[in-house]
């Protein structure tokens, strides 16, 4: 690490199910960030876990334990990105850092907070070294990246990846929008803030549980939220069906003038038939699943629910705070 950075540092991690390594993890990330930061703190969001990861986090934050770390225990197992918003809206820092301490390198950060520092609003860090992940999810995710591009003109895989440095003013803005929890990995790319990335290349501790369809799900979430394209893309197939079905009925109408010997007219029908179909199936799926997320929207609940909240015995920044002056000789402070 390099010479401390004068600001307000907070780091979140999102951790499941790996009680055994909390100790050691969390104890080298708090030797870093002190070395590293006049000021900092470690958010740790357990995101369900069914392990003994909770009662160790509570011995960390007790007397004699670990400094600076702020645990919120979710109720159940949510999205990754779900869970570290659930850390980043509860972070106090001047710049937020995520990370998944698994498959990030943290030697990177003081790069990054190097360029957050001179007036960059974000800065993403993109490993090369890929964690393993099934053909499947690979080859749906490349699917995604590029439908996303084509759309919105970013490629969440590449220039918005989970690892990143946030300003007090990128938290903010994406507070203020109705769903920061799913909208939080993307918007602070697709708003119109200073952004920096920074490549690097660190083999991953672990591979990140990842499932296929919960994914595609949040997939599909994210593109609808981030375009009005959708809604936009039933219009215009309605508008061509339409025009479709006009033009048609001009045909039939010609033949009937001009042609003397109508042919029973089982070609033209099967192919009205099927065209029509084939519009009507398309402009279902888009309305269906456009659909299917204004009802998430009105008949969800939060999208998570901290069951547990606590905090080190032993907050540094306080001590500072509270330290008292002696007065001197002369009866100043």
């Amino acid at each position: 690490m390099t010479a401390s950075v004068s600001a307000f540092i907070s780091v979140v991690y999102v951790m499941r199910n790996h009680g055994a390594h909390l100790a050691p993890l969390l104890s080298e990330t708090v030797g870093r960030l002190g070395a590293l930061a006049t000021d900092y703190e470690l958010v740790v969001v357990d995101n369900g876990s069914t392990d003994e990861s909770v009662a160790r986090l509570r011995e960390l934050t007790g007397e004699g334990g670990l400094p600076n770390l702020q645990v919120y225990a979710l109720t159940q197992t949510v999205a990754w990105e779900t869970a570290a918003w659930a850390g980043v809206e509860s972070a106090l820092g001047d710049f937020i850092v995520v990370l998944d301490p698994l498959t990030d390198d943290l030697s990177v950060l003081p790069q990054l907070l190097e360029t957050a520092v001179t007036g960059t609003d974000v800065v993403f860090a993109n490993n090369q070294a890929r964690p393993r992940l099934g053909v499947a999810y690979r080859l749906a995710s490349a699917a995604f990246n590029h439908a996303f591009r084509w759309l919105n003109g970013v490629d969440p895989g590449t220039e918005a990846p989970q690892y990143r440095v946030m300003s007090r003013t990128v938290v903010n803005y994406i507070l203020q929008h109705p769903r920061p929890a799913a909208i939080y990995r993307l918007l602070p790319v697709t708003a119109g803030f200073t952004r920096a990335n920074v490549t690097y290349r660190y083999e991953p501790r672990a591979s990140p549980e990842k499932k296929l369809g919960q994914s595609i799900d949040r997939g599909m979430r994210l593109l609808v939220l981030s375009t009005r394209l959708p809604i936009r893309l039933v219009t215009m197939l309605s508008t061509f069906g339409a025009l479709a079905n006009l033009l048609y009925s001009f045909y039939v109408l010609a033949i009937a003038v001009f042609k003397a010997d109508v042919a029973p007219g089982w070609v033209s029908l099967s192919l009205q038939q099927s065209g029509m179909f084939l519009l009507i199936s398309l402009v279902l799926l888009v309305l269906g699943e456009y659909i299917l997320h204004m009802a998430a929207l009105s008949n969800e609940g939060p999208s998570f629910h901290v069951a547990q909240e606590f905090n080190s015995a032993r907050l540094e920044r306080l001590e500072r705070v509270n330290v008292e002056r002696t007065a001197g000789p002369s009866g100043r402070a």
